[in-house]
């Protein structure tokens, strides 16, 4: 079959960008910045205010991580935009209901599950093979982007002209933009527009590795140190998300402050990103991510004098190069040690796994705060599970003996 049009692939890329920059980069990292809202209307302590983010991971992402793959991308993507939108506007109505509150937090989760990063990937999938790491890239380029003008350039402004429930409902708005992008310019699979996909490059070959079964996998001590050291490292990431603001406003730091540390953090995340990408293409990838997993822990205890002078913008750079570098070189150790052609079972247990760490402690840290007073000891804490994060990726062997042990 000639292509007479342009290959539409690019669009589909070009939308994956939009739509990861409105349903996970400005509502993902948005939401920790109403938790002082919450808190001063409803009364609640930390644990209770955090405690929605950790049980809508717990209860939606297993399930919900079953059924992406059994509809359509383009379908599941609408459907989960319409979802974000209306637990935008059911979180702006809220009257300090916890269990409210924690039922419209499993419907941010199944929007999250169901127009965020799995979707794309398996669009992009479906629609790449010689040029799919270019799209992947500039689709999750979308994502850091939106992240980063979150707080700053949205959150922060709509909240201080609206107020904060006006702002919810704002950008319960700006995310259903996703659907007429997603109706005009995706599609699952090239011959829906009548294209071929591109050819495969050299590289695709590896694809035919052998692939592991899950009991295989498991019964593999490198796979547990990789998901062990992933679901730390996460966790301690998540912590810093979820209580940063809280944190911030405890140690009489503006809330703009916070937008513009946040800011920070993610256009850091894009250069971890960028230069470790570059960094593992050329080092052991082992080396690369036992040091970009330091770069997560060894920044936090900057947190206890988060208050001294230039000391957000040290933090913010170090913690976001950190960040960006983390999620990004996880597949790149699991394809080295177990092959490509195990990838995806890999990942489909250590994506969860991640995912569940990042709700998981940030509930803790607010449990010690609540029952402590201060974050001290979460802190310390945090900054201890980042390290044995860190210390579990320097135990993995060398490349590939994990695949042929």
């Amino acid at each position: 079959m000639v292509q007479t049009r342009p290959y539409h692939g690019w669009y589909v890329a070009a939308s994956c960008f939009f739509i990861l920059a409105m349903t996970v980069g400005m509502p993902m990292y948005s939401m920790p910045f109403f938790y002082d809202h919450y808190i001063e209307e409803f009364g609640w302590d930390r644990a209770e205010t955090t405690s929605g983010f950790f049980i809508s991971t717990l209860l939606v992402l297993p399930l919900g991580g079953l059924l992406v793959h059994r509809f359509s991308p383009r379908k599941l993507i609408m459907f989960g935009a319409v979802t974000f939108a209306l637990a935008f506007y059911c979180l702006s109505v809220m009257q300090g209901s916890l269990t409210f509150y924690r039922f419209t937090w499993c419907l941010v989760m199944v929007g999250f599950v169901y127009s965020g990063p799995v979707p794309s990937q398996v669009l992009l999938a479906n629609w790449f093979n010689r040029n799919r790491g270019k799209a992947m890239g500039l689709a999750y380029l979308g994502l850091g982007i939106g992240g980063a003008m979150s707080q700053k350039f949205v959150a922060g402004p709509l909240i201080e002209a609206f107020g904060w429930r006006t702002a919810l409902q704002i950008m319960g708005g700006l995310i259903l933009l996703v659907v007429p992008v997603a109706l005009w310019a995706l599609r699952d699979r090239p011959a829906d527009m009548g294209q071929v996909a591109e050819p495969a490059s050299a590289v695709s070959r590896e694809a035919t590795s052998e692939s592991l079964t899950f009991g295989r996998l498991l019964a593999r001590w490198p796979f547990w140190l990789i998901g062990v050291g992933s679901f730390l490292s996460i966790a301690a990431i998540g912590s810093v998300n979820q209580h940063m603001k809280l944190l911030f406003l405890d140690a009489e730091l503006s809330a703009s402050l916070v937008a513009d540390t946040t800011f920070v953090i993610l256009f850091s995340s894009l250069a971890g990103r960028l230069i470790t990408g570059w960094l593992a293409d050329r080092l052991r990838k082992k080396l690369v991510m036992v040091v970009a997993y330091l770069l997560v822990a060894l920044p936090v205890p900057l947190l206890y004098v988060i208050d001294w002078p230039s000391m957000t913008i040290l933090f913010g750079m170090a913690f976001g190069f950190g960040l960006g570098a983390n999620y990004m070189l996880i597949p790149l150790m699991a394809a080295e040690l177990f092959g490509t052609g195990s990838l995806a079972r890999v990942m489909g247990i250590v994506w969860p796994l991640g995912q569940v760490g990042q709700a998981t402690l940030p509930f803790f840290v607010g449990a010690m705060y609540d029952g402590l007073g201060n974050y001290d000891v979460a802190l310390a804490v945090v900054f201890a599970i980042g390290m044995a994060g860190a210390a579990c990726i320097a135990l993995l062997p060398a490349k590939g003996s994990a695949a042929t042990a």
